[in-house]
Order: structure tokens, then sequence, then C-alpha cells
């Protein structure tokens, strides 16, 4: 069966509408029951930028720090659950607390890239988050 899809054109004056705001923000609403968040949009930035550089760094780096590859296995354990969580917020306790003993609290070597360094604050940074999220609760 053919589906099409249809192209809207709204207008700036539209926009801001009174009706139009609060059409957008019970559609908002609506989707953000469905699908809970457990980052804020920032975070979700850095996971989006930890998708490109963990798998390189792995490739680039994981013959002389085999514990990278651990990393990613974690990171992409972290990345999974955050995308599938629909109804409630993820439990990734256990990934956090393996990140922290595989990368000794996320010490950087001496013998790497900028880029291997930045995955390490990164990852540092969703924790320190998440720890913030977990005491919310």
């Amino acid at each position: 069966m053919l589906q099409l899809q249809h192209t809207v054109f709204i207008l700036p004056d539209i926009l801001n509408s009174d009706k139009y705001k609060r059409l957008t923000k019970i559609t908002w609403e609506g989707m953000e029951m469905t699908k809970a968040k457990i980052f804020n949009k920032d975070q979700e930035k850095i996971i989006k930028t930890l998708r490109q550089y963990v798998p390189v760094v792995d490739r680039v780096h994981g013959g002389t720090h085999p514990e990278f590859h651990e990393v990613r296995r974690l990171f992409e354990s972290i990345d999974e659950k955050s995308k599938t969580s629909v109804s409630e917020a993820p439990v990734l306790n256990d990934e956090f607390v393996k990140l922290r003993q595989v990368t000794k609290n996320y010490t950087i070597p001496n013998d790497v890239c900028e880029s291997y360094e930045a995955v390490y604050v990164m990852l540092a940074e969703l924790d320190e988050a998440y720890e913030e999220i977990v005491k919310c609760r």
C-alpha cells in the first residue's frame, strides 16, 4: 500500500499564535510521556559525540590499551539502554561502576591522544550527571 507523506509549511505568524503554542505544548508533553529521557540535551550531545569517538579511539588505541575494548562495550551498553528505554529511565549503575573500575576513575593514560582524553572526560561527565539523577529519585 502506498502511503503519502505530507509536508506542512507553517507561516511565521502562525508559529506565534496561542493556538499553535497550545497544540505544540500538548504534543510535546504527550511525547515526553511515552519516552523516558534520563539525560538532558547537553548530555545527549555528549552521547552523540561519544558514538563517533569511541569506535575510533578503540581502533587506534585498543592495541596498546586493551582496557578500552571494555570501555567501548560499556559505553555501547549505556547508549543502547538510553535509546531503548520507553516507560522509565534505564538503570545504568552497573555500567558506570564498571567504567570507573576499568578506567581507574577516568584516569587518562600518559601516552594517548586528545580524542582518548576527551572520551574519558565525557564519560566522567555522564557518570556525574547520572549520579545526580539517581540522588534525585
